[in-house]
């Protein structure tokens, strides 16, 4: 990043840069996807196969999603009891703190459960972060439903959600956007993000295709590389 961005005082003190961030949560700002260990521990027979049908492209990540967690044999109980065990990065609050202090909203975009990415975020207090992700909806004692408000007919890779649509968005609002993932559900998006911080098999993707990107490997350096990029304090690519 070659170009300085000004940063001028608000009237409520809140700096303004032009800038957001949204961030996958599953292997990124979790340790671990929250909805393999869910079907590895309460998935019914047929999770898999599923599992291997996206894999191939012969589904979508929202067919395959609503068809592994029509599959799990979980009451809600059992579910939370799951989720206290979720850890996530763990500089990942001070990583939100920064953003905040910078007038940077952080938003959370995943094509994941909604119910486990607010759980999880709740008990390391942030559970006022905005969630964006497939609805889980509880259709008995045992049994759920996955719902995916945030799908479009446009999506390129069928997802539950749209990241490349909810980037737009950011950026009609804000400016430019910031975008932090690690594996494939983050590669179309990526392309189209102002800059990325990659981990895992994004690094690889941004570096084939030419990407703008610095590669992490744990949220206290992304907290570096967020003021490198949105302070413009030095060149990051």
């Amino acid at each position: 990043m070659n170009k300085r961005i000004q940063i001028l005082p608000s009237s409520t003190g809140t700096a303004l840069t032009g800038w957001m961030v949204q961030s996958d949560f599953d292997g990124t700002i979790s340790l671990l996807d929250v909805t393999d260990t869910l079907l590895n521990r309460f998935g019914k027979p047929g999770w898999q196969e599923l599992e291997d049908a996206w894999e191939r492209g012969d589904i979508g990540s929202r067919e395959c999603m609503k068809g592994q967690v029509a599959l799990l044999d979980m009451s809600e109980s059992e579910l939370q009891t799951h989720l206290d065990t979720i850890e996530i990065d763990g500089y990942f609050v001070h990583f939100v703190q920064e953003a905040k202090a910078l007038g940077i909203k952080v938003q959370v975009v995943s094509d994941g459960i909604d119910y486990a990415i607010r759980h999880v975020l709740e008990r390391n207090g942030l559970g006022d972060l905005e969630v964006i992700a497939n609805h889980l909806v509880q259709t008995g004692e045992r049994s759920w439903r996955l719902d995916s408000p945030w799908a479009s007919n446009h999506c390129a890779r069928a997802s539950g959600n749209c990241k490349c649509e909810r980037l737009a968005e950011q950026q009609a609002v804000h400016g430019r956007v910031l975008y932090i993932g690690d594996s494939t559900s983050d590669f179309c998006v990526s392309g189209k993000a102002d800059f990325v911080l990659a981990k895992y098999k994004l690094i690889a993707y941004c570096e084939s295709n030419g990407i703008a990107h610095a590669r992490f490997e744990h949220f206290g350096q992304a907290t570096q590389l967020l003021e490198q990029v949105v302070l413009g304090m030095e060149q990051v690519a």
